[in-house]
């Protein structure tokens, strides 16, 4: 550890950063993650008794990892060893691995730690089998991204994933108390202020002590209110990836509230994907797709405003534009739902792929020449329009093929009316009224 602050210019007698002299010094002060560490967390019963098995810490920033792997090397009495994928290489790891086993050939124990291990390419992640496999290490990968997604399958079955929870204002709240004794002195904030610096950091303890070191540093006359440590501390930008997994969590959240017709909840994801730097024009992209598959019949205006929404945003851009997408995701969310129109596809598809090639039936095929006439095409054709219904009854489908209901409203909102004439229809065609089997039998 020494040489690693030596390494970067700072000695005995330079001050270290906060949240490394705040470092937890066992398993017990670590906050936030009492779901492992507690009494009856997985990983504290494996430290108690002293075997460690290879393992993933998955886990926003800030929220333990590195301090986890180094507790508990040592209180398993590991020969700790550390690498990161971002700055290594091949060369490093087999350097790594060389070391470990001569270790082990002395009666020694080794605990590779590797940050951000989904940075390693595939190749090199199945580097580790062998190792891990023959016990020359014991294996913790740290790293803030989805495991099932960035890590080999054959590395994972090798492992326990283990999940760390974002820090919550409980635990932030412990770690301002640490440093402040630490400190031996109360920061300079009012109370809403102190509640403001919580919020800053966004789940990420490590954020939260650089803050703290900061306004120890400015070392402010009075204690500052909410302005002022605005003020005088730049706002974080929320932690959000867009290609990866939070990108799909939060479009997910987006639309399952409008799904389950809660503007409120709605607009908060929406803001969320907006304050975290989403590109408008997906979001723009997926409301429409909702207003297709969630809302269909029920509300036929959705999916027209929901392009105009587009459009609008395209037209003047952000700031302004997004709130034309707030507009689409209310109405959204307020709309009646129906999926008729999204199964009755679904169902029409398959019953293409099912039926293969089957003619249309002779009556409503075009007869331009003498011969389609004699063969048949446009016979006993009825123009519906000039029928006293304005309907008339006559088969659609391929010859011989069962009719099949494939469009069977429920009746919400716009589609009550549907529902109303789809009876109307059925029953001028002799067949009985609100039936939604999925066959209706042949046509006569």
């Amino acid at each position: 550890m020494n040489d690693l602050f030596e390494s970067a210019g700072l000695g005995p007698a330079q001050p270290r950063p906060l949240a490394e002299r705040l470092r937890p010094r066992a398993l017990s002060e670590v906050v936030g993650q009492d779901h492992l560490l507690g009494p009856d967390g997985p990983i504290a019963r494996m430290a108690a008794a002293g075997r460690l098995t290879s393992m993933v810490l998955w886990g926003p920033p800030g929220t333990g990892k590195t301090t986890i792997a180094r507790l508990l090397a040592d209180q398993a009495g590991y020969d700790f060893a550390q690498l990161s994928a971002v700055f290594s290489g091949v060369a490093d790891l087999r350097k790594a691995f060389d070391a470990a086993r001569a270790r082990r050939a002395q009666g020694r124990a080794t605990l590779l730690f590797v940050d951000e291990i989904h940075r390693f390419n595939r190749a090199q992640q199945d580097g580790f089998l062998p190792y891990v496999e023959s016990g020359d290490v014991t294996l913790i990968g740290a790293t803030t991204e989805n495991p099932s997604f960035e890590l080999n399958g054959a590395l994972l079955s090798r492992c326990q994933v283990f999940v760390l929870r974002r820090l919550d204002a409980e635990a932030l709240g412990g770690l301002l108390e640490r440093a402040e004794a630490g400190e031996g002195r109360a920061l300079p904030l009012e109370a809403a202020a102190r509640e403001a610096l919580i919020a800053m950091a966004d789940g990420d303890g490590r954020y939260l002590l650089t803050l703290v070191e900061a306004l120890y540093t400015l070392a402010p006359a009075a204690p500052l209110s909410v302005a002022g440590l605005t003020q005088v501390m730049q706002t974080r930008s929320p932690a959000y990836d867009k290609g990866r997994e939070g990108h799909y969590n939060l479009i997910s959240a987006l639309h399952k509230s409008v799904r389950g017709s809660d503007p409120d909840a709605a607009l908060y994801w929406l803001a969320r994907m907006l304050a975290g730097g989403e590109d408008p024009l997906f979001i723009a992209r997926r409301l429409i797709r909702m207003a297709s598959e969630d809302i269909g019949g029920a509300d036929p205006t959705a999916l027209p405003l929901t392009l105009a929404a587009r459009d609008a945003y395209e037209a003047l851009g952000s700031p302004e534009g997004e709130l034309a997408l707030a507009q689409a995701c209310v109405h959204l969310a307020c709309a009646p739902k129906s999926v008729a129109v999204y199964k009755a596809f679904g169902a029409a598809m398959a019953l293409a792929r099912e039926t293969g090639s089957l003619n249309p039936p002779a009556h409503i095929l075009n007869a331009p020449t003498r011969l389609m006439k004699e063969l048949g095409y446009g016979r006993d054709y009825v123009y519906d329009p000039d029928t006293p219904e304005g309907f008339s009854g006559q088969s659609y489908f391929p010859d011989g093929m069962a009719r099949r209901r494939l469009y069977a409203p429920r009746g919400e909102g716009a589609e009550g009316e549907v529902r109303v004439r789809l009876d109307r229809w059925a029953a001028l065609r002799g067949r009985p009224a609100g039936m939604t089997g999925d066959r209706e039998g042949a046509e006569a």
